[in-house]
C-alpha cells in the first residue's frame, strides 16, 4: 500500500521554527517529484514547493521562498519542509504529495492526511 505520513505539526509562535517530516512507504521517494501543499480554513489549496526527484529544480511559493526549505533522506524514504521565520499568514494544513513522475507534473501519485501548523502567539 503506498502511503505519505506526514508529522512535525504544532503551534508556534511568530518568528519561529518547525520542520515537517514525509515518511513515504511502499515506494521509494527518491524516483518522484515531491510537492508540499497547505489549505487554510476558508482558503484555496495552495503549493508551496514542488522539487523534481533529483533535486536539480525546485520552485517555491513567493510567499515562502528564503524562510522555507525542502530536502530528502532517500535512506529514511523521507522529504522534509525546513519552515523559519513563521508568520500568522502560514497556519494551515500542510500536505506532501508524491507525483507520478520525476518532475512535478501535478498527476498525484500519493497525498499524506496532512498535518497542522499553526503561528499564533
Amino acid at each position: 500500500q503506498l502511503q505519505l505520513v506526514e508529522s512535525g505539526g504544532g503551534l508556534v509562535q511568530p518568528g519561529g521554527s518547525l520542520r515537517l517530516s514525509c515518511a513515504a512507504s511502499g515506494f521509494s521517494l527518491e524516483r518522484y517529484a515531491i510537492g508540499w501543499f497547505r489549505q487554510a480554513p476558508g482558503k484555496e489549496r495552495e503549493g508551496v514547493v514542488c522539487t523534481t526527484s533529483n533535486g536539480g529544480s525546485t520552485k517555491y511559493a513567493d510567499s515562502v521562498k528564503d524562510r522555507f526549505t525542502i530536502s530528502r533522506d532517500n535512506a529514511k524514504n523521507t522529504v522534509y519542509l525546513q519552515m523559519n521565520s513563521l508568520k500568522s499568514e502560514d497556519t494551515a494544513v500542510y500536505y506532501c504529495e508524491a507525483d507520478n513522475y520525476w518532475y512535478c507534473s501535478g498527476s498525484v501519485k500519493v497525498r499524506g492526511q496532512g498535518t497542522q501548523v499553526t503561528v499564533s502567539s
